[in-house]
């Protein structure tokens, strides 16, 4: 997460448990019409997918061709004559005419990154722009789409590892951040889910007056693509899942694979520093290497370490679980923090420094651009939607304080670097039932995943996951390929690039997986 936020949320990201629910869509709720991609919205939803848009500027800072506008939709979709939300769309126009095929929607993870800035953030090609609109949008809750707060202070917000002697204090955090959402928010709670956010995205649909849609989702976002696939699957045109999760193990599970593949992005950081000990001086054998990087812990955790204005302590250092997403500029930091520790004076953060990331996405949404009629998100905004989607999207979530700890003393033993907090205790233990069972992701629909082989937020096991759920799917694995995030990305992949790019323009899958060669290899 971003500003002091939990960073267990995903930008790629997002959230996952471990086990998946199947559930019929109730009997008003948006549904294709067998595999038709043209049915219709059922007649209850007329009055949402017949809005008229008011395109306007964005605001102030965003460039002249992103526009923006609002539309309604139902909270319960079980229920589309009682209250509505409002949801903020962008939209940058296809730059050609004959060339034209439809809508691009864009999601950047989360859950609950707002993604209205996207389509001129992302690198997107001359060909996908002449094809396509590209259409942003701050999913329910979040941003300027009904943004949800809890109320919550900085410290609310912020992550707590599993330690003995803190976790009474950390259940009474978990349950208070509950207690709080409960009563600033209980009666959207549980509407807040993906499967009302995929068909939030079907009335955008039918607003834009498309048969189907083409989607890029990153992180969560793949999961957010997949969960449309299952309730529209006639209606996704050509879908793009960009560092996917693992469908079947929403979010705890997602949680948990996260220390995982931080765990082996540190083997591999490792070996890589102790081959350029004369560069860092962290050691010239893995096993040195990873013994300066405990001692520095250690020695953060007696007494914090002033380094880029901050005081940090050994949680603050390991919390940061973008340090190894790439292993030059995780040696950079690491060798930056022992010199402070070393110096005690304040030592910059080295330019190559990955920046702390979420569970969400690759791209920067740390700001909300909102429309100009609109007030800016609440401050937790982005803490409090990511609790309350993870929490309400599955039924999974264990209510028993004292699973936490058996898990999480587990998981520190199994994954040191990341497993305490990964298995900590959240709010989800004391959340109210959300409004329907998670979405068994199960279907043949045609998609392209591209996963990155070094991707600790969203491992590339969990892509592999989501490929095997995603029976039409077809896998590009840039193999090398470091950090949360393949295509459009800046010094991103040229041949994954491509390859994103001739699908997106021409629909052809890959007759098989596909691999790509990052481009400059630090391995």
């Amino acid at each position: 997460m971003r500003n002091g936020n939990t960073r267990r949320t995903l930008l790629l990201a997002a959230g996952l448990t471990a086990a998946c629910l199947s559930s019929p869509i109730p009997a008003p709720a948006l549904a294709a019409s067998g595999s038709s991609g043209a049915a219709t919205a059922a007649a209850p939803l007329r009055e949402y997918t017949q809005q008229k848009l008011h395109w306007k500027p964005c605001d102030a800072k965003s460039p002249r061709a992103l526009r923006c506008a609002t539309l309604k939709v139902p909270l319960d979709y079980s229920d589309p004559g009682g209250r509505t939300i409002s949801l903020s769309i962008s939209r940058l126009k296809a730059t050609g005419t004959t060339e034209r095929r439809g809508v691009l929607l864009l999601n950047p993870g989360g859950p609950g990154a707002p993604g209205l800035q996207l389509p001129t953030e992302l690198q997107f090609p001359a060909e996908v722009k002449r094809q396509y609109d590209l259409i942003g949008f701050d999913p329910r809750g979040a941003g300027q789409s009904s943004p949800v707060s809890c109320g919550l202070t900085a410290e609310e917000q912020a992550d707590h590892p599993y330690k003995a002697e803190t976790f009474t204090k950390d259940v009474e955090w978990a349950r208070t951040v509950a207690e709080k959402c409960r009563a600033k928010a209980g009666d959207l709670l549980p509407y807040l889910i993906t499967r009302n956010s995929a068909r939030d995205m079907d009335v955008i649909r039918a607003v834009l007056g498309e048969k189907k849609i083409s989607y890029l989702g990153y992180s969560y976002g793949t999961y957010l693509g997949a969960v449309y696939m299952q309730l529209f699957p006639g209606r996704a045109d050509r879908f793009v899942l960009d560092s996917a999760t693992d469908p079947t193990r929403i979010y705890r599970g997602t949680f948990q694979d996260m220390a995982k593949g931080a765990e082996q992005a540190f083997t591999r950081w490792a070996e890589w520093t102790a081959r350029r000990d004369l560069t860092y001086g962290l050691g010239d054998t893995p096993a040195e290497v990873r013994a300066t990087y405990w001692k520095l812990i250690a020695r953060a955790d007696r007494e914090p370490i002033t380094f880029d204005g901050q005081a940090l302590t050994g949680d603050d250092i390991r919390a940061d679980n973008s340090t190894f997403f790439h292993v030059e500029a995780g040696a950079e930091r690491i060798a930056a923090l022992k010199k402070a520790a070393e110096n005690g004076t304040p030592a910059p953060a080295p330019s190559g420094t990955a920046s702390t990331s979420g569970t969400s996405g690759t791209t920067s949404t740390t700001s909300t651009t909102g429309t100009s009629d609109q007030a800016e998100a609440p401050d937790d905004n982005y803490a409090s939607i990511a609790w309350s989607v993870m929490c309400a999207d599955t039924r999974t979530w264990s209510h028993d304080p004292e699973r936490y700890r058996r898990e999480a003393i587990r998981d520190k033993a199994r994954y040191p670097l990341y497993g305490d907090f990964a298995s900590a205790i959240t709010p989800c233990a004391f959340w109210p039932r959300g409004s329907e069972p998670q979405t068994t992701i199960d279907n043949t629909v045609g998609a392209l995943i591209t996963q990155n082989e070094w991707d600790p937020q969203t491992p590339l096991f969990a892509g592999r996951a989501m490929h095997h759920a995603l029976r039409g799917s077809r896998m590009l694995t840039v193999t090398g390929g470091e950090g949360h995030g393949v295509l459009y990305m800046p010094g991103g992949n040229s041949c994954a690039d491509k390859a994103g790019t001739l699908y997106l323009t021409t629909g052809r899958l890959p007759a098989e997986d596909v691999t790509c060669r990052a481009t400059a290899d630090p391995a």
